[in-house]
């Protein structure tokens, strides 16, 4: 954390003509704490400001350090192309950590931009209880402000274990540097800002569409306590969004997402990251990302349909493992609408066929340029999680309903299986290929103890078969893959230089 006047960049969103209502970035504006905040407006502003960094996290960083930090997604290696080492070292199990300590340039920036939502959101808190305006409005402003400072600090926890607890702005060099809070530390903070926020948010017909809702904190909360085994808990607050009447299932699992300039924030959607294709500076670019590589512009254009795709060379990232490809069910109409391929006449396999991520290939106009949203929390997750949370309090006769509900619209029966262990399996089947690319995989596999096991075996079907994951014949995994197989990242090194803490 760096030491600064106490400056808050205020990032302001305006509503678009769009068919759905979306919150909008315009320029950016430094402005003191001291004298900005004296109205309404000025909060709006703010809070504003502190959905930002959510965009960068999902664009750029948050498949980078789970689904590709998982068995579900690899990269497609192109050794006539370097400049990869940091990201390879992600989906290799490879990143050097020394004390503690990590010098991954990804890494770094996750962490960086977590503590940039952390001091938005606690410039806020300390202030607006001081300006007198609208209960209501407040409450509301209130209530975004601690899901996401919540959301920040489950990040850190999930993918550090610990990190320095700021609840107050940080006006001095002494005061950036805290001892590290450990992971339970957090997680505590994480509930009580959730807690907060749920008494303070509207619900999702009462809100903003892009903002975040009652139903959302309620979400996060349940996620921390399925991590922390409170089942009952966790049972309590997924009744609530279950049964609220707000949420239901979209007719098809290709409908649930997201597509350029529409279907965003649908009836499937508890939270989901604001994009928007253009000049403005609101658009993402992952799906690009995501493409095995190198590709040409008659190749690309089908799957994006602009009028001007351009040529990508380099290494393509997340792309689907067959593992993953293997996991679906026959006949699971699920399969088809998150995976295609594309043959690639450049590539240096003998098999230039690849798959790729398609529920987030939509089709836009602009190249490396999209409105496509990014789905943090969706209904079908509600489900399943309260299908497990059931199942572990050996309610089965509860659980199943809700299990079946999400396989059947993805065309499948009700699950076979009726013993408890049984019934665990068959959740984590089912949350691999209902959740698949959401980010949601690397963490099932720590929070269920599987982790370890299940990458160490990964690891080695991929070091005994490179070919199979899209390595070029005679092309092997570097001699450090799956070298450091933890359940954390190290700090990052970067930020050592500031405390004496790391």
């Amino acid at each position: 954390m760096k030491k600064t006047i106490i400056l808050l960049i205020l990032a302001v969103f305006t509503q678009t003509g769009c068919k759905d209502d979306f919150l909008e970035l315009v320029p950016a504006t430094a402005l003191s704490s001291a004298t900005f905040f004296t109205k309404e407006a000025d909060f709006e502003q703010a809070v504003n400001g502190a959905y930002v960094p959510l965009r960068d996290i999902f664009n750029s960083r948050s498949w980078l350090l789970s689904e590709m930090h998982s068995d579900n997604t690899y990269y497609a290696r192109n050794i006539l192309f370097g400049a990869t080492e940091q990201q390879e070292d992600l989906a290799d199990f490879a990143d050097p950590t020394s004390n503690g300590l990590s010098t991954n340039t990804h890494v770094l920036n996750q962490y960086r931009l977590d503590y940039q939502i952390i001091a938005r959101t606690n410039q806020i808190l300390s202030q607006i209880d001081d300006v007198d305006f609208d209960a209501a409005n407040k409450a509301n402003l209130k209530g975004q402000t601690q899901f996401l400072r919540a959301f920040a600090y489950f990040e850190l926890a999930r993918y550090f274990g610990k990190a320095p607890l700021h609840l107050e702005p940080v006006t001095d060099r002494e005061g950036a540097a805290l001892p590290l809070t450990e992971e339970a530390g957090l997680y505590q903070q994480v509930i009580s800002d959730a807690q907060a926020a749920i008494s303070s948010l509207p619900t999702k017909a009462n809100q903003e569409p892009g903002r975040v809702t009652k139903g959302a904190a309620q979400m996060l909360l349940a996620n921390v306590y399925i991590i922390q085994k409170n089942w009952s808990g966790a049972e309590a607050l997924l009744r609530e969004i279950v049964n609220s009447g707000e949420y239901a299932l979209m007719p098809t699992y290709g409908e649930a997402f997201s597509d350029n300039n529409s279907n965003k924030n649908n009836q499937e959607s508890i939270f989901e990251v604001q994009f928007l294709e253009g000049s403005a500076g609101l658009n993402g670019n992952f799906i690009y990302s995501f493409l095995p590589r190198p590709i040409s512009p008659s190749e690309l254009e089908p799957i994006m349909g602009t009028s001007n795709p351009q040529p990508i060379n380099g290494e393509g990232n997340n792309i689907p493992t067959p593992d993953i490809i293997a996991a679906y069910e026959d006949g699971d109409l699920r399969k088809d609408e998150s995976i295609a391929y594309v043959t690639l006449e450049g590539s240096l396999r003998s098999d230039k066929t690849y798959p790729y991520i398609k529920k987030y290939a939509k089709k836009h106009s602009l190249h490396n340029n999209t409105g496509t949203n990014w789905p943090v929390y969706r209904y079908s997750e509600a489900l399943l999680f309260l299908s497990e949370v059931l199942i572990e309090q050996n309610k089965t006769s509860e659980a199943l309903p809700f299990l079946n509900q999400v396989r059947s619209r993805a065309g499948l029966g009700n699950t076979p299986a009726t013993s408890q262990d049984e019934l665990r399996t068959a959740i984590a089947n089912e949350r691999r290929v209902e959740l698949a690319f959401e980010n949601k995989r690397w963490f099932d596999l720590v929070r269920t103890g599987k982790a370890i096991e299940t990458i160490t075996a990964y690891g080695n079907r991929i070091k005994a078969d490179p070919f199979a994951y899209y390595y070029p014949e005679g092309a092997e995994p570097r001699g450090n893959a799956f070298s450091n197989i933890s359940l954390y990242y190290g700090l990052p090194a970067a930020e050592a230089d500031l405390s004496p803490h790391f």
